[in-house]
């Protein structure tokens, strides 16, 4: 998390001393380097009275003003070899035109960490059936050679049709094809998912800690 802030989205980073946060309405995650970071002064100019955010990875080992709350860890899963292309209906980049689309799809399934800019943070593509958004796919944090997928998700009116498979193997070959290490986070607890990924093709690298912060 850090690490993308500082390189790939450092262009819309906010930064008070050792936090470093994204707008609000592009991603609510902060970051600090080191546990030992003093953020205190941080979180109160760059958090809102009341406002959650949330941590993957390092998390300050202590903050005043705020309340740091622990999660189970998340498999952080990588893949280093093209997967096997999965045939079906045609995939098409999502940009402005779909956002509404896409926000109602993610509010289904990532009400919590998808916002109205999220998809400002890299590509976002999709399987449009019936003039409906059936399933998407798309790109979050990342650094020069690394990038990770995120927004994977099917409309409950269009799951076991194979469509995720088919947007992350697209996306996927297209990444490794451009020199970048794919990489995803998923919960342990979403067996589904997780089954899917090892399936694919991807492997457990790390399980990453992960953090709520709430200001007071």
């Amino acid at each position: 998390m850090y690490a993308s802030l500082q390189s790939l989205h450092r262009g819309v980073a906010l930064r008070s001393g050792p936090l470093l946060r994204y707008p609000a309405d592009v991603a609510p995650f902060c970051a600090v380097a080191e546990a030992s970071a003093d953020v205190s002064d941080a979180v109160a100019a760059l958090l809102a009275p009341g406002e959650s955010t949330y941590m993957l990875g390092v998390a300050p080992a202590s903050v005043r003003g705020a309340r740091l709350e622990a999660f189970p860890k998340l498999a952080q899963m990588v893949c280093d070899v093209p997967l096997v292309e999965v045939d079906g209906p045609r995939i098409i980049p999502l940009g402005e035109a779909h956002r509404q689309d896409v926000l109602a799809l993610t509010a289904l399934v990532y009400p919590h960490y998808f916002r109205p800019r999220t998809m400002d943070l890299g590509r976002y593509f999709g399987i449009y059936e019936g003039g409906r958004l059936a399933a998407m796919i798309g790109e979050r944090l990342g650094t020069d050679d690394t990038r990770e997928i995120s927004a994977v998700c099917t409309h409950p009116d269009f799951t076991g049709r194979g469509l995720a498979r088919r947007l992350m193997a697209m996306l996927t070959n297209d990444l490794l094809a451009r020199g970048k290490q794919p990489f995803l986070h998923v919960s342990h607890e979403n067996t589904r998912a997780k089954a899917m990924y090892l399936q694919l093709g991807f492997r457990a690298r790390i399980d990453i800690p992960f953090h709520g912060l709430h200001r007071d």
